[in-house]
């Protein structure tokens, strides 16, 4: 594929921001900073002058930058705060209107959490993906998935919204 040029940079944009951003969003859990974090990704990828072998290598290339944008902003947030642990999003029950009380059990999770489920179960996909996008060990995101699946199932059978098995 080579270099991107204006109308190639537009096209990934336009195929590929707002995944992204519904990504970053059910992550972060504001609007504005996913709108931030979305086109800080992008800026990167430019200014890297990233060689596009493929689309999907740019697709890879921006959800890895902008989940090390995430883990940043909340590392500085909490040295900014003095901190020990990392802070939850606030989220936005307006946003919801289905399966509310699910997505408020998934806003509860920890951002890592949030971040594997959705990449694993909303975009698709592969262990190598996931450990590509967030920047993690292979073989590390078999373990941590089936962590993040076992809370979340906690949660909401703690909400009773889940039949214990």
């Amino acid at each position: 594929m080579g270099r991107l040029d204006e109308a190639a940079f537009a096209a990934l944009h336009a195929r590929t921001s707002r995944a992204l951003r519904a990504y970053v969003y059910r992550v972060v859990g504001n609007p504005s900073d996913a709108d931030d974090i979305v086109q800080e990704a992008f800026l990167r990828m430019l200014r890297a002058d990233v060689s596009a072998e493929t689309e999907e290598h740019l697709r890879r290339y921006l959800y890895r930058v902008a989940s090390n944008l995430i883990v940043d902003r909340w590392r500085r947030r909490r040295y900014e705060q003095g901190e020990d642990v990392m802070p939850e999003p606030v989220s936005d029950p307006r946003r919801y209107e289905d399966d509310a009380d699910v997505a408020k059990v998934f806003a509860e999770l920890k951002p890592r959490d949030r971040a594997l489920l959705w990449l694993a179960y909303v975009e698709g996909e592969s262990h190598d993906e996931i450990a590509s996008s967030l920047g993690v060990g292979r073989r590390g995101v078999r373990v941590m998935l089936f962590r993040a699946r076992r809370r979340l199932r906690d949660l909401l059978q703690a909400r009773g919204l889940v039949v214990k098995s």
